[in-house]
């Protein structure tokens, strides 16, 4: 079960990637005009293995993903917060986000709800939400010593990809979608994930001024 744990600080790196993927909608340009607040939902996550660790624990597994999903929320909002100056928009601090989804009685039924009605309940005008995915090909053990060893880098330890949208408030249309696959390598850091992430996406990022 530590192991487990420990394992929450071990991802997949955005270093290197084998294929990349971006969709605008034909109003993409003229509805983000109208945009002046926007949320960023906890991310989907979804860990699994080639090989199921020994002492594997579905509910430990499952804990991590709810921790990595806060986790990578609050690192892109700490990245989109730094650059503020270069978008035309204001990001909902995410604890708000998360405390008015509880208030809703919807945090938990993100996957139930329509992107429009998850921006009523926020009060904002679009929101930005997504999913990860890894699947790792050594144990965590290994994983983590490979990390600690190569100071937070290792090889081979598994893949994955994530997905990143953007969806009008008004009507929950989907603005924008961005879908990378990942490389085998691993990162200590959900920050590493986002600031890779998003160098990735930032001359495709909408709401760049």
């Amino acid at each position: 079960m530590k192991k487990l744990f420990v394992l929450s600080f071990v991802f997949l790196s955005f270093l290197g990637y084998s294929q990349k993927q971006v969709f605008e909608s034909p109003e993409l340009a003229s509805l983000i005009k109208e945009h002046k607040t926007v949320a960023i939902l906890p991310f989907t996550v979804k860990i699994t293995y080639k090989k199921q660790p020994k002492n594997f624990s579905v509910e430990g597994n499952r804990d991590q993903e709810l921790k990595m999903s806060k986790s990578i929320q609050s690192s892109m909002y700490t990245f989109l917060l730094r650059k503020a100056d270069s978008y035309a928009v204001n990001f909902q601090d995410v604890e708000k986000t998360n405390i008015l989804l509880k208030k809703s009685g919807i945090a938990d039924k993100l996957d139930e709800m329509t992107k429009d009605e998850v921006a009523k309940a926020l009060g904002v005008d679009a929101v930005i939400s997504g999913t990860f995915e890894s699947e790792q090909s050594k144990s965590e053990g290994a994983a983590i010593a490979t990390a600690v060893l190569l100071g937070g880098f290792g090889g081979k330890t598994g893949s994955g990809s994530l997905t990143m949208t953007i969806n009008n408030g008004k009507d929950g249309e989907m603005l924008w979608r961005f879908f990378k696959t990942m490389n085998d390598n691993i990162s200590i850091s959900t920050d590493d994930i986002v600031e890779s992430m998003m160098r990735k996406v930032s001359r495709n990022f909408p709401y760049l001024k």
